[in-house]
């Protein structure tokens, strides 16, 4: 296996070739090689070597990703935070890790930028852990996911052959890289090619689109909020978007109406994937070349088996509903030191991904919602998303989330959280009509609450929990 997005494993063809940017600093692939190697030289005279963890705590920055490359130099893994964490969340993450060393706003700067070639040659293996990323703890306090650089290795492949990345792409970064999305997806697939990325620090829909006309990239990896804003924004505000070939959406559902609306006004095709941390990323995505079914998170993407499983473990035919799980090279080696629930998540040979799907006769897959956020009303299954595709639909509705509400009589009931998109007023009353139109009776909400802004988890989903909670208090 060669782990061709090492610099220390790259073609000498790479060299001056663009590899990196944000905005204060570009660098080809030879310069990105030399940082990571000076960087690696600094690591090690303060204690890092094989088998240790480096904590990444930065915002977005060419310098977050010369930090982990330069972990990965010496035999270490790295584990990104995320830079808006309070101390004790950074703190649980840290001292779970083990990290021996942290890297954050404070000491970046010290980081050298020549290398003085003290350190003996790589021997970088692919059973070696590269990578500790926490999972959002919705579920509890965040665990952390192990991925050795055959799980990235793995990945980058399916992915690579998924969206056909060549030499000639340029991968605009927005997710926040202490997400295994933007490290997969944006940053490790276009330099395993030789291609190039362009490092945004935040988000602002303005910007975002003049950041594509200014850097021309051909493609970018996004979540729904982020698409639900660009559509959002005055016609106006134009932007030439043509270098742009496809853009990926994913990390959270969205409604087929979203994707209709991004494509008819930015003209590039929008395809949506499908994945988890625990698969180091994806592991379906609609085609960006072929059949795209709106509704769907595309076939299983290269090298990964897809299947859908009843709760005695058999495996179910197209059209029937259970949990999506999964096999592949790119599944975790398991949670750190978490062996229940490793086992509980890999133990049959299956990644259990705790969600709802159906595949159709084509293999592609539709989320119906996650088995977690399924509402029992006296007895009856009723799936979250359903409903929230049916209030997307809405006159002026931007975001839209359902909850189980807790009841004396039913046990729980539906309840629905909007905002509004810019300049628009939502019609409650119209909402719920909509929604007795549209769904069985016990589907309806039973309140529907306009927010200004729905809350977000660190990685730009809509934070479930803490809306349970709202209804909860209330």
């Amino acid at each position: 296996m060669t782990l061709t997005y090492l610099p220390w494993h790259r073609p000498s063809s790479y060299d001056e070739r663009p590899c990196v940017r944000d905005e204060r600093t570009e660098l080809d692939y030879r310069a990105f090689g030399a940082r990571v190697e000076a960087a690696a030289e600094h690591l090690a005279a303060r204690g890092v070597g094989r088998g240790s963890v480096v904590a990444v705590m930065l915002p977005n920055q060419v310098e977050l990703l010369v930090a982990i490359m330069a972990a990965w130099r010496l035999g270490a893994a790295a584990t990104p935070v995320n830079p808006t964490f309070t101390a004790a969340e950074s703190g649980h993450q840290i001292s779970d890790a083990g990290a021996v060393l942290v890297i954050d706003a404070d000491n970046v700067a010290e980081l050298p930028t020549t290398p003085a070639g003290t350190l003996p040659p790589a021997e970088t293996a692919p059973g070696d852990l590269a990578l500790l990323v926490y999972t959002s703890g919705s579920t509890g306090r965040p665990k952390g996911v192990m991925l050795d650089h055959a799980n990235l290795a793995a990945m980058i492949a399916s992915m690579r052959e998924g969206i056909q990345a060549g030499p000639d792409d340029h991968c605009l970064l927005v997710l926040p890289l202490f997400h295994v999305n933007a490290i997969c997806v944006s940053f490790l697939t276009p330099i395993s090619v030789g291609a190039q990325l362009t490092v945004l620090q935040r988000f602002h829909p303005v910007d975002f689109l003049g950041a594509i006309e200014r850097y021309r990239p051909t493609y970018f990896s996004a979540v729904p909020t982020i698409y639900s804003h660009l559509v959002a924004l005055p016609a106006e505000v134009t932007a030439d978007v043509s270098s742009v070939r496809f853009a990926i959406c994913g990390a959270a559902p969205a409604p087929p109406e979203l994707f209709a609306a991004a494509e008819e006004r930015f003209g590039f095709p929008l395809v949506e994937g499908y994945g988890l941390s625990e698969g180091t990323c994806a592991s379906t995505c609609n085609p960006v070349d072929g059949v795209r079914k709106p509704g769907t998170v595309g076939p299983a993407l290269p090298g990964q088996v897809v299947a859908i499983m009843a709760p005695d473990g058999t495996l179910l035919g197209a059209g029937e509903r259970g949990e999506v799980v999964v096999k592949g090279d790119n599944v975790m080696r398991g949670y750190l030191r978490r062996p229940e629930a490793t086992a509980e998540a890999l133990g049959d040979g299956w990644l259990h991904t705790g969600d709802v799907g159906i595949l159709d006769d084509d293999g592609y897959l539709r989320i119906v919602d996650r088995i977690k956020d399924m509402i029992i009303r006296g007895g009856e299954n009723i799936y979250p998303k359903e409903i929230e595709n049916v209030l997307h639909g809405g006159a002026g509705v931007l975001e839209a989330a359902v909850v189980g509400a807790p009841d004396p009589l039913y046990g729980e009931v539906p309840a629905a959280f909007v905002s509004a998109r810019p300049g628009a007023e939502i019609d409650v009353d119209a909402l719920l009509a909509r929604c007795r139109e549209e769904l069985t009776k016990i589907k309806v909400p039973v309140a529907v609450h306009v927010l200004d802004v729905l809350p977000k988890n660190p990685v730009g989903k809509i934070d479930k929990p803490a809306l349970r909670a709202r209804v909860a208090g209330a």
